[in-house]
């Protein structure tokens, strides 16, 4: 029998090749799987289509949903979970050595670091928050109240609630609140009345941007002999300078008169002076 020598490899790669010709199949790959081509081109080209695709679903979601775009950046650096114990590290930072309560030294440090003045109302509703009971000290018992109401446990976070602070302010509900607070908080403690010149004081700082007439109201006041102001005169002086209108179109004097009677700050023929006359 004759015998037929045995094709070697290249051989039988040419009729392969033919043969793909001849069927029209144009896939080597499949014939000889072991000498493909890597697929490196189409591996990249696959993985640049998922990025493409991604990074469409993350505009989209940037488009229609702004507040996720860098959510979790931002909440770890601008709104990590109020901590107690970093407040009142905070609070220890302007203690002076030996002092348990932040006094007048800390207090410009801390007014410093805020960027609100001393004498500033803020102030005043900031203490108001605290629920601070002596003027010009804050207890770490105080701070840690108020400023766990703020959320508030660093100097950034404070600074970021001014805004509130100022709107509790500008609220007529919330500011008499603040005013009836600010008698018992501004008053020597071993009295029970406000004594005239810290009253005076005070009621520049609540009314003077709010009450057209209250440097005449303070000029009464000076004519006046007494020395004190009581919290029921202090309260009804709020309600007398909303009562009376810029212009004075409500304003009588009988019952002005009758009013600060009432007050218990002079007797009934005393008037406001140098108050306009009315048109």
């Amino acid at each position: 029998m004759t015998q037929h020598p045995t094709p070697s490899t290249s051989a039988l790669r040419s009729q392969f090749d033919q043969l793909n010709l001849c069927t029209g199949t144009q896939n080597p790959e499949s014939v000889f799987p072991s000498m493909a081509p890597k697929r490196k081109r189409r591996t990249a080209s696959t993985q640049e289509e998922g990025d493409r695709g991604k990074r469409v679903k993350d505009s989209l979601k940037q488009f229609f949903h702004p507040s996720l775009h860098g959510s979790a950046h931002h909440n770890h650096h601008h709104h990590q979970v109020f901590s107690e114990k970093r407040c009142l590290a905070w609070f220890n930072e302007y203690l002076t050595p030996g002092e348990s309560q932040l006094g007048p030294e800390g207090m410009e440090k801390f007014c410093e670091d805020i960027g609100v003045e001393p004498q500033n109302i803020v102030m005043l509703g900031l203490a108001w928050n605290l629920d601070a009971k002596d003027m010009g000290f804050f207890t770490s018992q105080e701070w840690l109240k108020g400023m766990s109401l703020l959320q508030a446990d660093s100097v950034t976070k404070l600074k970021a609630k001014l805004d509130l602070l100022k709107s509790q302010l500008a609220d007529p509900v919330t500011f008499k609140k603040i005013y009836r607070y600010a008698f018992d908080f501004a008053r020597n403690k071993d009295q029970r009345s406000m004594d005239i010149d810290r009253a005076k004081a005070m009621l520049a700082l609540l009314l003077g941007g709010r009450w057209s007439h209250h440097s005449s109201f303070l000029c009464f006041l000076e004519q006046s002999s007494y020395k004190v102001l009581n919290k029921d005169q202090w309260c009804n002086i709020l309600e007398f300078s909303r009562a009376i209108h810029p212009d004075l179109s409500n304003y009588d004097e009988d019952g002005a008169c009758k009013f600060l009677f009432v007050c218990g700050i002079g007797p009934v023929n005393h008037t406001i002076p140098s108050l306009p006359e009315k048109n």
